[in-house]
């Protein structure tokens, strides 16, 4: 069953979404040559604890950060420590926190100085692509419409989207129904209703889609050790145009 929030819970989604974003966005601006992975974890914990909130990733099934940090060919769920970040990396940062009992869930990639033009580009097409699934978050609609939007965007640019790890339903849960992947068939899978919320997160590759598990147990990279890209928003269908509850000022696209 694909839970369906009341406006009290979406009120709650509300304000866990937002501190999600507040926290993103602190944190993506003390990224810096030399800053270890470890040191922007700990600053995430800072932040998280000054808003009120505690990690949804620490301790969820065995993770041992607060946040995810994963850095060029490192796909997602990146485990921070002493490795230090360098001018021209991208870094994703996957940020998940727990306010009263929700679950508020975003993510972004940035990249610390210039970077390559083809790099970029990779970024700008990944971020697009979930801006054009998020209209098709609407009441009534299939969630292969949605989905089929990422693959179509990724493909038509040349990348690869990977399928092994996917969207989700997020709420009570870091992970709810529905399944939300990056790949599908328009007007398949369940249709969409008000009071669901979704995070939607395009993972695209600038080459092929295999990735593979580090020995750490968690960290996904490229198996072509080419970029990856991530982006992500907690999504709530509405009986009108989809609200964004992850949104932030700062994008790539703006």
């Amino acid at each position: 069953m694909i839970p369906i929030k009341n406006a009290k819970e979406i009120e709650k989604m509300r304000v866990a979404c937002r501190t999600a974003s507040e926290v993103l966005d602190r944190v993506s601006g003390i990224l810096r040559p030399g800053i270890t992975t470890g040191e922007v974890d700990q600053a995430a914990a800072d932040f998280m604890a000054k808003a009120g909130a505690k990690s949804a990733f620490l301790g969820y099934r065995g993770f041992p950060g607060h946040i995810c940090i994963s850095l060029n060919e490192e796909v997602v769920h990146g485990i921070a420590g002493t490795r230090r970040i360098q001018y021209g990396d991208i870094v994703k940062l996957d940020i998940g926190v727990i306010v009263d009992g929700w679950v508020g869930d975003t993510a972004t990639t940035v990249p610390v100085g210039v970077i390559d033009e083809k790099v970029q580009r990779l970024l700008t097409v990944t971020e697009g692509a979930l801006q054009k699934a998020i209209p098709f978050a609407t009441d009534g609609r299939r969630l292969g419409d949605l989905c089929s939007t990422i693959e179509d965007e990724v493909v038509s640019n040349g990348y690869s989207v990977v399928r092994e790890f996917v969207g989700h339903g997020v709420g009570r849960k870091l992970h709810e129904e529905p399944q939300v992947p990056n790949f599908g068939r328009k007007g398949s899978g369940p249709k969409l209703k008000a009071g669901m919320v979704l995070a939607i997160e395009p993972m695209v590759n600038m080459g092929g889609s295999a990735v593979k598990i580090l020995p750490d147990g968690w960290t996904v990279i490229t198996q072509d050790r080419k970029p990856s890209a991530h982006f992500e928003h907690s999504v709530l269908i509405t009986k009108e145009e989809p609200e964004i509850l992850t949104w932030r000022e700062k994008t790539l696209s703006k």
